[in-house]
């Protein structure tokens, strides 16, 4: 531990001189909000904000009908309220009146007009235009009616039509793909509205400097007020630079040129944190640790189609040996040692903690017993493991540590896993191809509903998303059962019911509840995490 904190001070000490070289403290910044976003930001395009980056600054500039709150409840935004058709199929959206694009010189005299329904079904029927070629196209799909599902009744008023009743619909609105944009902006800017994005969001554009920094001025014409009357946002505004070192990117948050920092690089995890997952003591006082739980299920994924010939021979085509997976190795444990406890060991089911529809009493999931392990092991035909082939495990690079401790943890039950660490990219190409057998996965949520989890297994769904080729019968009637259902407890417990059965089944092996982890400077007040984790800056203040 020593040599690795004496590691980290020469570090930092061959990087100040260029740091403090680079550093580009003035007036400008004077009440600006700064992060660093280290693997830049590739659009500024709503119709691609499919990563972390680019919906963090599509936030800032945008606005949506509807948003989700910090108990991931729906609340409305553009929209004032809305009414759904008792058969569930057409949804109709009053609208704010006092919603004012940025001034722009897309516009005439370069002044930003009043945001429309009409701008509304430009933007979403955007997405699904073959055209835009938008990452976020599979939203509406097969959920949306093609022909005239989106419609402007009047300036107002906006109405969406479904083609069979899909609760989470409200959920989907409140995606960063669904930002609304003024088609003058698209016209005037072309292939350039990627970096001269126009909206109506808190926050305008000033300037992107690729490579270097993005530019955002508060937007005096946001149409959100606070409970006493004030106008936000409270920020001047908002720059964001591109350092692509993580060690560079902390180096500024100690200097306190950056307001927060996301996560935290393992190469730091145990100079900042203790393995309860506290600040250490000599940093306390000085930085706020602000923790959340976060809608990211990590877990490894079992492939379960038999007729597919990489299960021919394959142990992991018996449940029993799936369960016995699930049941050898000591996830919490696991999350001490190695993720200094950030996140929940996953000791229910694939549904993550943080969605209202978790429930781990009455989704069992697998917790630490070897015993049951190798009795699961004898009872699938391989007595006392002897008999039972290797496994193959991929993972890429950063996962490497955790995939060899579930190795070793495994070769005591009589499982003997084989660590493959390979590319995201071949990864990625082996689970869509159904090639990879075992392999380690992730699935952040897209929108604020449990649904978006169990699609993963919805036996219709191709890979992407069923990664597995789950397929349950009994599974995928609840499944449908739960989209015709209004009531979200009574869905909640249908969404339950199908977590058992999945679990029961093992097609995963899921390893822990994600949580949100920022490195905040003391003098940021007002700014909130959240289980999506979106940056919200609207309510930020900053005191020193």
């Amino acid at each position: 531990m020593q040599n690795k904190h004496n590691c980290l001070i020469l570090l930092f000490a061959g990087l100040f001189v260029f740091l403090v070289s680079c550093s580009r403290t003035g007036k400008q910044e004077e009440g600006f909000f700064l992060y660093n976003e280290s693997s830049g930001i590739a659009s500024l395009d709503p119709a691609f904000a499919k990563n972390q980056s680019i919906m963090w600054a599509v936030h800032q500039l945008y606005s949506t009908l509807v948003e989700v709150d910090s108990a991931l409840k729906i609340k409305p935004s553009v929209a004032r309220y809305w009414e759904i058709s008792e058969d569930g199929l057409t949804y109709t959206f009053n609208l704010r009146t006092d919603v004012f694009f940025h001034d722009n010189e897309c516009f005439p005299n370069s002044k930003g007009r009043k945001l429309v329904a009409k701008d509304v079904v430009y933007s979403l029927n955007r997405i699904m235009d073959p055209v835009t070629s938008s990452s976020g196209a599979w939203i509406f799909n097969d959920r949306v009616k093609r022909e005239n599902g989106f419609r402007a009744l009047n300036d107002s008023v906006f109405q969406l039509e479904l083609i069979r009743p899909f609760p989470p619909i409200l959920g989907i609105l409140s995606m960063q793909y669904c930002s609304i944009i003024p088609q003058e902006a698209v016209v005037h800017y072309g292939s350039n509205f990627r970096e001269r994005p126009v909206g109506s969001g808190p926050f305008r554009f000033i300037a992107l400097e690729e490579g270097q920094s993005l530019i955002m001025r508060k937007h005096e014409n946001y149409f959100e007020i606070d409970s006493v009357g004030n106008r936000l946002p409270y920020l001047a505004g908002i720059k964001v630079s591109f350092y692509d070192s993580k060690a560079t990117e902390f180096l500024l948050f100690r200097q306190k040129k950056l307001h927060f920092i996301n996560d935290i690089d393992p190469s730091f995890k145990d100079e900042v944190l203790s393995k309860r997952g506290q600040l250490r003591e000599d940093w306390k006082g000085r930085i706020i640790l602000s923790k959340y739980p976060y809608l990211n299920t990590e877990y490894l994924g079992i492939l379960v189609d038999s007729t597919n010939s990489a299960m021919k021979n394959s142990p992991l085509r018996f449940r029993e040996i799936r369960q016995a997976i699930n049941h050898g190795f000591d996830r919490k444990k696991m999350m001490l040692y190695l993720r200094n406890s950030i996140g929940l060991a996953a000791e229910s089911g694939f549904i993550p903690a943080g969605l209202p529809s978790f429930n781990a009493e009455k989704v069992k999931g697998y917790s630490y017993d070897p015993e049951r392990s190798k009795e699961l092991i004898r009872k699938a035909g391989f007595a006392d493991g002897k008999e039972l082939p290797a496994i193959t495990l991929l993972t890429i690079p950063i996962y490497a540590d955790l995939a060899s401790y579930i190795a070793r943890e495994l070769e005591e039950t009589g499982i003997i896993v084989k660590v493959e660490v390979v590319q995201k990219s071949l990864l990625l190409e082996q689970t869509a191809q159904g090639t990879a057998a075992f392999f380690r996965g992730s699935w952040i949520a897209d929108y604020p509903d449990a649904e978006n989890y169990l699609s993963v297994f919805y036996s219709k769904n191709p890979a992407p998303p069923n990664y597995t080729r789950y397929k349950n019968k009994d599974y995928d009637q609840l499944y449908e059962k739960a989209l015709q259902e209004p009531n979200d407890s009574s869905r909640y417990t249908l969404y339950q019911e199908m977590d058992a059965i999945l679990m029961n089944d093992a097609p995963v092996v899921p390893l822990w509840y994600d949580e949100v982890i920022r490195l905040v400077q003391p003098g940021v007040s007002g700014f909130y995490p959240n289980a999506l984790n979106l940056l919200e800056l609207r309510t930020t203040v900053l005191t020193r």
